[in-house]
This record gives structure tokens, sequence and C-alpha cells, in this order.
């Protein structure tokens, strides 16, 4: 940039410089050659210069025309008659020769057609500026003889210099200045760049334009006046919208009616992992301000469909609750397989038998239950687990044998209810164990009947008391010690309400609470599965 400016202020300037300097010259040349043009109309129109002329009075003439070039500062006067032969002229040995002798000009313009002009020629007195005016008798009005009036071209070009030099010294403070404000200009610019060269910007803008091509979000960029400035196709793909969209500068509002970015923009706050519901679907939005010191200067938006996070975190979900189903059976198994050896070795046959059918019968029974009462495999597996779990822990998780649970409608996200009702569980078995130690007892029953899906979780922990019952529900609200506390029944209490349930706590006596989950087996029309705004 430093030599680009410079260059193009070197040729600016050398160029008005040039100019500048030829239109000085010019019209210096200009100007003399009319002062002697003028002079020498002047001077032909003298009746002593007429007179001498006439009666070829050379002395006269002669005197006549020193004085004459000294009051017109002029270089020479001559006057010729009408042969061009001199009758005056500041070298006397010139006197009676033709004028043509001296620069080759025979002046016929002004003796043939009575024209006066201007000519530059190089003399014996050097170069001259020549205004030369034809001579009339003012009797008979016939050209009687020629002035040809001089001025030295040597002042003019001392003058040109002297203005050049002043031009020159104007044009070298220009263009140092130009070099000066070209360094300060490209030092503010690679500054303002992160000290990147252009080439290696190109190359930051091809990555970042693979880079957002390639992300499987969508992402939307709007600059501090809400103009959409960077998105990929993903983002087209997403939204719905038609793949000829032009989107680059166009309104945000004008695209995403209930876009929430806008806000952000004002507000200049983040938000990660936020529901919402766009373009009338289901989306996890993330959204990221982007700020200049502590002006925010525009936002970037990145957002997925919740289905593909559903199907994951199915995934995730069932893995999960294999793995801790395994684990707590293998566990459990594990102490249960060293207490009927160390039976058999002491030689207690009938209490290993009676311990081995025992546990046999109690898994059957639940395994039987659950067949029965939730055909879901789901939702059984999540409940198989939990009392894997309790019996881990020392508890006992009781399902009331008359639970039933089989009407669950196709359109309840499984891996949402199995979210909600594990927490809950976790919860209960947590208090349980806290309060009562081993030997503690959660209770769990299940109805379908009606319009709900009703499922109750009686405790025996300490109770909830009435004051912070809805407390319990709020993110970060937690009275268990450690970090990353309180977002369990925050979570639970979201994903119900957004299908149209409820859930409430109360306190039991003497110690206890009970949880009750509802859940509509077919939602409410108005009620949405997430925000809008995106």
């Amino acid at each position: 940039m430093i030599i680009l400016l410079g260059l193009v202020s070197a040729l600016q300037t050398g160029l008005i410089g040039g100019f500048a300097g030829y239109y000085l010259s010019d019209s210096l040349y200009d100007e003399i050659g009319q002062r002697a043009l003028m002079v020498s109309k002047t001077l032909a129109g003298m009746p002593a210069i007429i007179q001498g002329v006439k009666e070829r009075d050379t002395p006269t003439l002669q005197a006549l025309t020193e004085r004459l070039a000294k009051t017109n500062e002029a270089l020479f006067i001559v006057i010729g008659d009408h042969q061009a032969i001199r009758l005056a002229h500041p070298d006397p040995e010139r006197l009676g020769h033709s004028m043509a002798d001296d620069d080759g000009d025979r002046g016929t313009p002004a003796l043939q057609d009575g024209e006066a002009y201007v000519a530059r020629a190089h003399g014996s007195l050097g170069v001259s500026m020549r205004g030369k005016a034809p001579i009339f008798d003012l009797d008979s009005g016939e050209i009687i003889g020629i002035v040809s009036v001089g001025y030295s071209l040597d002042q003019v070009f001392s003058v040109i210099q002297r203005y050049n030099l002043v031009l020159y010294a104007v044009m070298g403070l220009m263009l140092l200045g130009s070099v000066v404000a070209a360094i300060i200009i490209a030092g503010r610019f690679k500054k303002a760049i992160f000290g990147l060269e252009p080439e290696e910007i190109a190359v930051l803008f091809q990555e970042r334009d693979a880079t957002l091509q390639s992300v499987r979000e969508g992402i939307i960029a709007i600059d501090r006046k809400g103009l959409v400035t960077t998105f990929n196709r993903t983002a087209i793909q997403t939204l719905g919208l038609d793949p000829e969209t032009r989107l680059a500068g166009q309104p945000i509002e004008r695209i995403l009616p209930d876009t929430r970015l806008l806000k952000a923009l004002e507000t200049g706050e983040s938000a990660f992992d936020e529901e919402v519901w766009l373009q009338g679907r289901q989306m996890i939005v993330n959204r990221l301000p982007v700020k200049q010191g502590e002006e925010t200067i525009g936002v970037v938006a990145s957002f997925r469909l919740r289905d593909e996070l559903d199907q994951v975190s199915r995934q995730l979900t069932r893995i999960q609750q294999y793995a801790d189903t395994l684990r707590s059976q293998t566990h459990e198994y594990s102490n249960k397989l060293h207490t009927i050896a160390g039976l058999i070795q002491i030689g207690a046959n009938e209490q290993a038998l009676a311990l081995i059918g025992n546990e046999v019968s109690d898994h059957q029974a639940l395994i039987h239950l659950l067949l029965e009462a939730v055909p879901d495999p789901v939702l059984a597996g999540c409940l198989l687990g939990k009392y894997n779990h309790a019996r881990e822990m020392g508890l006992k998780l009781v399902i009331d044998p008359d639970s039933q649970m089989a009407d669950l409608p196709d359109k309840l996200p499984r891996d949402q209810l199995v979210s909600v009702l594990g927490n809950l569980l976790d919860n209960a078995l947590d208090a349980t164990r806290q309060q009562q130690g081993e030997g503690g007892r959660v209770a769990l029953s299940m109805t379908d009947l009606g319009h709900d899906l009703i499922f109750e979780i009686e405790d025996q922990g300490p109770g909830i008391p009435e004051d912070l019952q809805e407390r319990i529900f709020e993110r970060g609200y937690s009275n268990k010690p450690g970090e990353d506390r309180g977002i369990g029944l925050y979570l639970v209490r979201q994903l119900v309400e957004r299908w149209g349930g409820s859930v409430t706590v109360e306190s039991l006596q003497p110690t206890g609470s009970r949880f009750t989950l509802y859940l509509p087996k077919v939602p409410p029309m108005a009620a949405p599965l997430g925000k809008s705004g995106g």
C-alpha cells in the first residue's frame, strides 16, 4: 500500500507539476509576445518614425529607437524600409543590410499583407520573442516600412526557473506528505486487519467460507444495523428457505420475523442451547454477540433441528440405561453370589436355596409386572435400571402392582419422558438415603386411565417445606452440596410444561415427599414444544 500510494501520489504530483510548468511557460511566452506586438504597433504609428522612414533619416531613427528600447525595456528595436533594409539597429554595422540575414524572416506578413505578428527567433542578439508591425504612410496609406521589437527570452527563462524551483519544492512537499499519509493509512489499516497482508486475508476468507459450508449447523450473522452479513447453505436448508433467496444485505426481521437476534444486538447477552420454535420447527439455538470494546457490533447465531439432537439423545439414553442396569446387576449379583457361596461352604444349603428362590422370585415378579403394565421397552428399561440402582444403594424401589402405563402417545418423546421420570426417582432415592440410610423405601405408582398419564413418587426423605416447594424447580437452586446442582428439577418442569403437563409436590407425615407428574395424552394445541424466536 505504501509503494502503491506513493507511486500514485508521485504520478499525480508529476502530472500536475508538469501541467503547471507548461502552462506557466506558455503563459509567459504568450505574455511577452503580446507585449512585443503591442509595442511594435505603437511605434509603427508614431509620426516621428513614419517621417524618419519616409526620409530615410537613419541617425534620427537610430537615436529614437535606442531611447525607446530603454523606455520599453526591450532587447532591441529594429526599423526597416519597404524592402526590409535596416534603417535602425542596435549594431551600426548591420545598418543597410536586410533584416532577413538575422533570423531568415523577411517580414512578408507585415510588408505584403499589412498584418502585425509575433515570432520567436534566435538572432544576433540571442533568443528573443519579436513583435513585427507594418509602417503605413499617413497620406497615401502605403506600407513604407516595418518595425521589429524584440524581448530577450533569457529573462523569461530565469523567471520560469525561479517559478519552477518553487513548484518543485511544493511538489516535493506534496510527495513527502503523500508518502507519510500512505504510511499512516497503511499502518492503521494493517492494525485494523490484525497485521495481515491482502493475500493472507484472501486465504482466510476462503478458509472461512469452506468452514462455514462444512458445518452441519445453520449459521447466520448480522451487523449492527440488523443486516445479514454471513450465512451458510445449512442455514437455508434448516430454515426451509428458497435456495435462490438472497440473504446477504437483507434485514434479518424480513427473513425471520420472530427472531431474537435483534434483542441480543441491543442487550449484548449470549444464549446457549436454547430450545426455540422457529419457522414451524423445533430447534436448538445459540446466540453470541460480536463486540468491539464495549460496543456490540453484530450477533452470530447457530441452530440445529431438535430432531437430530433427539435422535442422538435417545441413543445415548438407551446406552446409559443399559450400562447402569448391567453395572447395578453385576454389583448386586456379585454380592449375592458371594453370600450363596458362603452359605454352601458352611453347609447351610436350605438357606442358600431360599435366598436363590427369593432373588429369582423378586426379579421375576418385577419383570412380569413391567411386561404386563409397561409395554414400552424404553420406559420399562428405565424402571428396571432404577430398581437395580436402588438395590445397589441399599434401598428398595416399590412399584405399585396395580400400576398401568400402556397407553403412551406415539408423539410423546421417550427420551424426555425417561429423563423426567429418572430425575424424579434419583432425587427420591437420594433424599431417602440421606434421611433413612440403607433400608429406606421409595414408592412409584402409575396410571394411564383418563386423559392424562399420572406418575406418583413417594420418598422417605426429610420433606420439603411449603415455602420451598416452588423454589426447588428454579434453575440453580439446590440444598445439596457441590457445584453443577439445581438443574434436574428445573429441566423436569421445562420438559413437562413444554408437553402441556404439570408437576406438583407435597410433604408427607411424618417425613417424606410426594411428587405427582401429569402429562396429557394429547397436548393442547396452544402449547408449543419450545420458545419462539431465533
